[in-house]
């Protein structure tokens, strides 16, 4: 599976038709049905491909999924007029419940839910298989599954809570809470983890292991607000010894240091010289997937979003009285006389089409480091290879110091904090600082967001501590500029979907649209 996803699309076809108007109700005899198709382990297998595969898809994480997160955080500003309208909506809060962006990304989880729901249901007939391989097959559906539905109980607040595969046009559901999406987050992958692996052969990089489960099941917990059982989850990764943090921070963006000690969950992606599937559907036999990450956000490249000013300024630097420049500052930016392409090109600012930034009263031309092929190559107008890091061992340290702090136990919140400053390619200050003090429960929780912010800046994770945190009650002021209370907190339900399920009305419809 180490970079490529065979997408078995003719499981998800259907039934196939014939052309002729006389023989359209009738089934052909020779096509694939869900009945016929789950015979053995290569088929089963093939099944759960294909939910990866729709997941590295263009209307999920190679496109519209890490632009509907960054776009929804303070992290990200325009690149320029370039920017898309309805990416641009997205960012200034004036989405509606027709924007592409939001719709992609509810039928892409959906799509994924469904084909999930086939190999559940499906699986557990399939003869000539290992029980062993069996049970880690439906656990990676599992887990694909919990991870659909987390993202539609944190981004839309609730949705068609579907455990069972549609049959028929009749199938459609009424919207689930919130809460009860959670809890069926929760039951799968209290499931994944019992039948998913610590780790996997160099071939099968990039399936969901037990780590991620526990990852995933832990920002869930986070959600709603159960730090202990957060913790619990969290202190599984820890006490794993499974991982470390790696001492070149750039590790964790780059191609070449893919799957390393520090990753507990990557979408795969391989260079494939260009050809970039455009469709929503992440479906082809033995096609190499690529994201278009890079083009989107390099610095030579369509440069449609940068880093906002408050991100850029956020970084310790001696002018606000910290004693160094955090240098997570200049590997996660490209800045004008950078050198780049392996060290032959150096970066300027007619490169760099569209805004500028101003850092510490200077204006200047700033973009996206992270993910960047620009560190080997001259230019980014080329999508790439870069896998996704959805879950590495920086954010769950970061994430149980959040709950350390929250249950009491300041001084271990700290020392969580602390690794991750250490890093031998970081090396901040260990806290207190001067600026982050942490002598109460607030102080150390004021330090916490601003290391999620600096650590683990662009990286779909913003969002969602936002969102958490506005949640929970725990911001002491609101961090979008256009945030509107009873609006902002959700994403709006498509309107097609509501218009397409008779069990939905306009009073599913989030509040604010």
């Amino acid at each position: 599976m180490n970079k490529k996803i065979i997408a078995a699309c003719i499981l998800f076809m259907g039934i196939a038709l014939g052309c002729n108007e006389d023989n359209l109700n009738k089934v052909n005899p020779n096509g694939v049905t869900f009945e016929t198709y789950f015979n053995n382990a290569q088929e089963l297998t093939a099944g759960v491909n294909s939910i990866y595969a729709l997941v590295q898809s263009n209307s999920l994480v190679s496109r519209e999924w890490f632009f509907t997160h960054d776009l929804r955080s303070d992290e990200m500003a325009a690149g320029g007029g370039q920017l898309e309208a309805p990416r641009n909506q997205l960012l200034t809060g004036v989405h509606d419940t027709g924007n592409g962006l939001v719709r992609s990304v509810w039928q892409g989880w959906y799509r994924t839910i469904h084909r999930a729901n086939v190999v559940l249901e499906k699986g557990p007939e399939v003869p000539d298989i290992a029980p062993a391989l069996r049970d880690r097959l439906l656990g990676e559906a599992r887990f694909l599954r919990a991870w659909a539905y987390f993202e539609i109980a944190t981004l839309f607040g609730g949705g068609p809570l579907h455990t069972e595969f549609v049959k028929s046009v009749d199938g459609a559901l009424p919207r689930s809470s919130q809460n009860e999406v959670y809890q069926q987050v929760i039951e799968d992958l209290q499931q994944a983890q019992a039948a998913l692996p610590a780790t996997y052969s160099d071939a099968e990089l990039g399936r969901a292991t037990r780590g991620a489960a526990q990852m995933l099941l832990a920002r869930t917990y986070l959600q709603l607000g159960e730090y202990a059982n957060a913790r619990t989850e969290l202190q599984k990764i820890v006490s794993s010894g499974q991982y470390r943090l790696v001492d070149n921070y750039l590790d964790n963006f780059i191609e070449e240091t893919e799957f390393n000690a520090e990753s507990i969950f990557e979408v795969v992606y391989a260079p494939s010289g260009g050809a970039y599937n455009w469709g929503a559907d992440g479906d082809g036999t033995g096609l190499a997937a690529e994201t278009v990450r890079t083009q989107e956000y390099s610095a030579i490249g369509w440069r449609n979003v940068i880093p906002s000013n408050k991100l850029l300024n956020a970084y310790e630097r001696p002018s606000k009285g910290d004693a160094k420049l955090d240098p997570r500052y200049n590997m996660s930016f490209w800045k004008e006389g950078d050198v780049f392409n392996n060290g032959n090109s150096v970066m300027t600012a007619d490169a760099q089409q569209g805004n500028s930034s101003i850092v510490d009263g200077v204006q200047q031309k700033i973009s996206w480091r992270k993910y960047s092929l620009l560190y080997k190559i001259e230019t980014d107008y080329a999508t790439g290879g870069i896998n996704m890091r959805i879950m590495r061992y920086a954010d769950a340290l970061l994430l149980l110091a959040e709950c350390e702090n929250e249950l009491g136990n300041q001084a271990a919140a700290i020392a969580l904090m602390n690794q991750v400053r250490a890093r031998p390619s970081v090396a901040m200050p260990p806290y207190p600082t001067t600026n982050f003090p942490c002598r109460t429960q607030r102080e150390v929780f004021e330090a916490i967001m601003h290391e999620r912010m600096v650590e683990l800046a662009g990286e779909q994770i913003r969002n969602m501590d936002i969102i958490r945190w506005r949640k929970n009650n725990k911001l002491t002021s609101e961090p979008l500029s256009y945030f509107q209370a009873n609006r902002h907190e959700l994403l709006p339900i498509p309107q097609n979907e509501i218009d397409n399920n008779p069990q939905l009305s306009g009073s599913s419809q989030n509040p604010g649209y």
